[in-house]
């Protein structure tokens, strides 16, 4: 089966309108672009790299569902996994050998900048975008969408802002939730944790009154851990973002790869591509840690995919000859 691009044409169950992006051409041929550069006007880039050594390395935290979990055995899985898996694929194509997945987990959120920003791993995925993180770090195509929400005992708020003040509500340190609270609530009490599972076991202890932070994480946690008598509030969030993958700055290489191959995967969400639907709904669909319904994350993902182009896989003795 060749990529090529193809023409718009309607399908079961997608917007019709969603077709209608100007084609683009998509890049290839960036490795030899690099050779042919001086090597010494280049420093090496992550698809250099993954091409010496045969692996991808992945920084997260261990415990944040359904972004990732680690096994008893340490195996780590998880969506955020699932979508480095699938870049990890685009680079095997791309320098034509081998790369796999390593997963190198991280204590708190300034080690996760870190890792990127020092060279210690070359991407993370499902990080909400901030502009104080976007000065530091290169953001990718969303990988899905979520938003900020409060998780507290079931009837103790009443999921307006109003009633978080003079409360003390658990954070994660220098996290999108940190500074919004500030913003939306300044007379709450932030109370600041190296990431959501320490949060929620302050709350489970009754240290805090709630914990604000990603919706799909708590919801997560919620499952993981068969938490009872708490809700998640308000019914939307207090803020909507998307999630994406973070890698180093001005690597364009690998920018491109890793933005094809998230396209792909949710393209092949959409077209009901049996592997990536299953895939996917392992963690986020009905029954997941997650729990969406495969409507909401359709939804979500034409949403992402509004301005870039559709590709197509269409069949080899369909391609267009080659010019002689």
């Amino acid at each position: 089966m060749a990529t090529q691009l193809h023409s718009a044409r309607s399908t079961p169950g997608i917007t019709p309108w969603r077709w209608l992006s100007r084609p683009l051409a998509v890049a290839t041929g960036t490795l030899a672009l690099l050779a042919a550069m001086p090597a010494a006007a280049l420093a090496e880039g992550t698809v250099q790299r993954a091409a010496r050594t045969g692996q991808l390395v992945l920084s997260g935290f261990a415990n944040v569902p359904p972004l990732m979990v680690v096994g008893p055995q340490g195996q780590p899985s998880g969506y955020g996994l699932l979508v480095a898996d699938r870049i990890a694929a685009e680079l095997s194509q791309a320098v034509a050998k081998p790369v796999t997945v390593r997963f190198a987990p991280i204590a708190d959120p300034a080690s996760l900048v870190g890792s990127i920003t020092k060279g210690q791993a070359d991407l993370a995925c499902g990080v909400p975008f901030s502009w104080e993180l976007d000065m530091q770090v290169d953001f990718s195509l969303p990988i899905g969408l979520s938003g900020l929400r409060l998780l507290a005992p079931a009837g103790r708020f009443d999921g307006s802002a109003a009633a978080l003040a003079g409360r003390k509500i658990a954070v994660v340190r220098q996290s999108l939730a940190q500074t919004e609270l500030k913003g939306m609530q300044p007379k709450a009490t932030a109370v600041p944790f190296d990431n959501l599972p320490a949060a929620v076991a302050a709350l489970k202890a009754g240290g805090v009154d709630g914990v604000v932070g990603d919706t799909l994480v708590l919801a997560g946690l919620m499952r993981q851990q068969g938490l009872q008598g708490l809700a998640l509030t308000p019914e939307f969030p207090y803020e909507a973002y998307a999630v994406s993958c973070v890698l180093a700055e001005n690597d364009s290489a690998f920018r491109n790869l890793v933005n094809l191959a998230i396209a792909r995967m949710l393209l092949g969400y959409l077209d009901g591509q049996p592997d990536t639907v299953a895939a996917v709904n392992r963690w986020l669909g009905p029954g997941s840690a997650a729990g969406l319904p495969e409507a909401t994350i359709r939804a979500s993902f034409e949403a992402v995919l509004l301005g870039v182009e559709t590709i197509r896989p269409i069949p080899a003795d369909q391609a267009a000859p080659t010019a002689r």
